[in-house]
C-alpha cells in the first residue's frame, strides 16, 4: 500500500501529516517514510538517524571533439536547446539537458557517448523500531527533480506500507511521486487559497485515477465551505486538525503531535486505517 501525502499548495501541513502518520503506524507494522520533496526535504529533523547516502546519477552527452564534424544533427536532434554548434566545438548546455539521448542516437559519427552526471543524493535511515526513512535531496542549481524522486520511490520499494510526503503544488515533481501509489491523502486549510488548491489537487488525481480523501489542517471552525466541496465530489474528509497554539509550538520545535499529546497516536492509526478502506472508492 503507498500513500502519498500531497497539497496543492506549500505550508498546509503535509510533512506534519505524513511523519505523524508513519510515527503512528510504525507501532503497529513496518513502515517506510519517503521524503520526495527534494528540494526542500526536512522529515529528517523530526527522525534524526545516521543515514547511509548514495548519489543519483542521470546521463548527459559527452562528445568526442575528434570524431565530430559540427554537422548539427545533435542539435536538430536535442528538443532543448541544450547543444550549439560553434565554429571549433559543441557547446553543452547540462541544465536544459533531459537526458533523452537523441542526441547520441542522431550523431552519424558516433561521436556522443553518455556519462554519469550527479544530480541529488538520496539517504536512508533508521531512525525508530518499525520505522525506515528515504530522504532525497536534489543538489543546488539542478533543475529537475524527478530523476532523484524516482530514485527515493525506487528505494522505498512496493512491498510493504510506504508513505511518501509529496513536494507542494500539481506540477511535474508531484505527478512523479503520485505515480504507482494507491491512495493520495490531500491536506488542506480552510481558506480561500487553501480551497482553491485542494481543486487542483483534486483534479490532478481525478486525472490519474487515484483515489484520495482530505486532511483539514489549521481548522478554526469554520469548515463549510470546504465540507460542501469535499461532499460535492465524493471525497471523504478523514480528519480535522485544529488551529491550536499548543500543536503549532510541537511542530515547530521538530517533535511529533502523535508522541506529544496523548489521543494523538490513535487518531493517526484510525486515519491510515480510513486510507485502507477509502483507497478502492474511485473519485
Amino acid at each position: 500500500m503507498r500513500i502519498a501525502v500531497a497539497s496543492g499548495k506549500g505550508g498546509t501541513g503535509k510533512t506534519m501529516v505524513a511523519g505523524n502518520l508513519a510515527w503512528a503506524r510504525a507501532a503497529e507494522e513496518e513502515i517506510i517514510l519517503a521524503d520526495c520533496d527534494v528540494e526542500e526535504p526536512n522529515l529528517h529533523l523530526f527522525f534524526p538517524a545516521p543515514p547511509a547516502c548514495r548519489p543519483v546519477t542521470i546521463p548527459v552527452p559527452a562528445i568526442d571533439e575528434v570524431r565530430c564534424i559540427r554537422c548539427g544533427g545533435c542539435c536538430s536532434a536535442c528538443q532543448f536547446g541544450a547543444l550549439t554548434v560553434l565554429k571549433d566545438r559543441v557547446l553543452f548546455l547540462r541544465q536544459l539537458c533531459h537526458s533523452c539521448g537523441a542526441c547520441m542516437l542522431a550523431c552519424p559519427e558516433k561521436a556522443i557517448r553518455e556519462v554519469p552526471s550527479e544530480t541529488g543524493i538520496v539517504c536512508t535511515s533508521r531512525p525508530l523500531p518499525g520505522l525506515t526513512l528515504v530522504s532525497g535531496t536534489l543538489n543546488e542549481g539542478e533543475p529537475r527533480p524527478g530523476p532523484v524522486i524516482a530514485a527515493v520511490k525506487r528505494e522505498a520499494g512496493c512491498e510493504g506500507a510506504v508513505i511518501l510526503d509529496a513536494p507542494p503544488g500539481t506540477g511535474c515533481p508531484v505527478i512523479e511521486t503520485l505515480d504507482g501509489c494507491d491512495f493520495a491523502l490531500l491536506v488542506t486549510e480552510p481558506t480561500p487559497f487553501g480551497l482553491h488548491d485542494l481543486d487542483l489537487a483534486v483534479e490532478l488525481i481525478g486525472t490519474l485515477d487515484i483515489p484520495g480523501g482530505v486532511v483539514i489542517n489549521r481548522s478554526d471552525g469554520h469548515d463549510r465551505e470546504v465540507h460542501e466541496f469535499c461532499r460535492e465530489r465524493n471525497l471523504p474528509v478523514l480528519m480535522t486538525i485544529p488551529f491550536d497554539r499548543e500543536i503549532a509550538a510541537i511542530q515547530g520545535s521538530g517533535r511529533l503531535l502523535a508522541r506529544e499529546i496523548p489521543g494523538w497516536a490513535d487518531r493517526f492509526r484510525s486515519l491510515y486505517r480510513s486510507c485502507l478502506v477509502h483507497h478502492e472508492v474511485p473519485l
